[in-house]
């Protein structure tokens, strides 16, 4: 038997709109699908007193003349397409209101700076309820008529199996958090590593075969960078997104990834570094699109400020919310996005969320993400690492690691010593607590602000 595969853009919004549009994207056979999705698709639509147009293949064909009016973009581009939930990491989640231009611009970021075309096929194993999911994994090869391996559930060794195919079935393109690279370095450890001629095979498919391995969402440590590389031929092509802006900042498809940076900005991106104190007050430092950057600082001086950026992919509000979409805007209509970046030799480097990434401590300012990379850099020692910020009447801010440990477990002191080796003496943490496993979301990232909990 065979099956059909859907693509559903789901409105919510005032009665009278659309609700949604169901197309059939493949069509094998069983049409008993096909009824069955529009009659759910109608029950929304009836609760939310809302249309419900279903565009079957043949209103696709180039011929026809029914519904034509849906295919013309003018008719829905400025129309809300869907809500997503921001992952809450930092602040209570809020729902993300995105438009169809805003997704189609999404879309043709994607496709155009990674090639995503329709001899491609996706690997999929990532939730659907997020952007890094749905719309970069799902929505974009979809609309350039690519497919889809869906995985129901993350599973390291299902993942392999699938990448090792030797069918014409097979996958050549990967997007992943580092959690699911980290956990597929341990499936291979496991079940491929201890082999010389499994090792081999592991390596020369996945070069022969994958065209490109993408990870984001979270900030990829550099150990797993390097040995993801080690084991396949493939070095992760890392880059920046946020569920407001879809993808912002990209690592090259040809060309040099350096490690800990993301890259330059997406076709229709543009990018501000500044000095923000707030949404009314700041100095711009640089600022510029794909082509190029223009730099208002020193030739001397570092461009380190907050990441400001503008264009059609930036969402359109949060939802029912316009205190809070006022508030993330500057006056000129930039979207401040909460992070804190370094611009060096027409790339970025993400220095964490300003909000708890960056730690003021005696007057320095330090990344949480610089000190967990280099500490991260003895993977024979720390397997897993989050820096924060805790409160200190003399320094304003010490530093706090959270460790899992590899090997045996280190005092603090022990700990400083040996980070001195790779930190400056005030970048090295002083106060160490110890856990058997991070909390993770379901997209590989700590939650900080609650992390900041188990030293009190």
């Amino acid at each position: 038997m065979g099956c059909q595969t859907y693509c559903t853009s789901t409105v919510f919004q005032s009665p009278g709109e659309y609700v949604g549009i169901l197309y059939k994207v493949d069509i094998i056979q069983n049409n008993s699908f096909h009824k069955k999705y529009a009659d759910k698709m109608h029950k929304v639509a009836k609760a939310t007193d809302s249309k419900l147009i279903v565009v079957d293949y043949d209103d696709l064909k180039p011929s026809t003349e029914r519904n034509s009016d849906l295919l013309n973009p003018s008719v829905y581009q400025g129309k809300n397409a869907l809500i997503l939930f921001t992952s809450g990491t930092t602040g209570l989640p809020k729902g993300v209101l995105l438009t169809h231009s805003n997704l189609h611009a999404q879309v043709l970021n994607i496709c155009q700076a990674w090639e995503i075309t329709g001899i491609d096929t996706m690997l999929h194993v990532l939730p659907l309820h997020h952007t890094h999911g749905l719309i970069h994994a799902l929505i974009s090869p979809l609309a350039v008529g690519a497919k889809c391996h869906m995985m129901e559930k993350f599973d390291a060794a299902k993942a392999w199996t699938q990448l090792l195919l030797k069918d014409q079935a097979r996958p050549n393109v990967l997007m992943a958090v580092p959690t699911v690279y980290v956990k597929m370095i341990e499936e291979y450890d496991k079940s491929y590593g201890t082999s010389k001629s499994k090792a081999e095979f592991v390596k020369e498919t996945c070069k022969q075969n994958m065209r490109v391995m993408i990870s984001g969402s979270a900030a990829l440590p550099v150990p797993v960078l390097e040995k993801w590389e080690r084991i396949t031929g493939h070095r992760l092509l890392e880059r920046y997104g946020m569920t407001e802006i879809g993808m912002a900042l990209t690592n090259p498809l040809h060309g040099e990834r350096k490690p800990g940076f993301v890259g330059g900005t997406f076709q229709s991106v543009k990018v501000r570094t500044a000095d923000l104190t707030s949404r009314t007050n700041f100095t711009v430092l640089a600022e510029g699109d794909w082509k190029h950057t223009d730099v208002k600082v020193g030739k001397n001086e570092k461009v380190i400020g907050d990441l400001l950026i503008k264009g059609p992919s930036v969402f359109k509000e949060y939802w029912g919310n316009p205190e809070a979409t006022k508030k993330e805007f500057t006056d000129d209509g930039w979207f401040i996005t909460g992070d804190t970046v370094e611009y060096i030799d027409g790339s970025y480097k993400i220095l964490g969320r300003k909000s708890v990434d960056i730690i003021k401590s005696g007057g320095y300012k330090l990344s949480a993400l610089e000190i967990e990379t280099q500490l991260l850099s003895m993977p024979e020692i720390i397997k897993e690492v989050a820096i924060v910020g805790l409160p200190d009447s003399t320094w304003g801010q010490k530093v706090g690691a959270v460790i899992v440990w590899t090997g045996k477990e280190m005092t603090v002191n022990e700990l400083k010593e040996l980070a001195k080796t790779r930190l400056a003496p005030y970048q090295c943490p002083t106060v160490l607590k110890t856990m058997s496993e991070l909390p993770r979301n379901h997209l590989g990232k700590v939650n900080k602000k609650e992390l900041v909990k188990v030293f009190h």
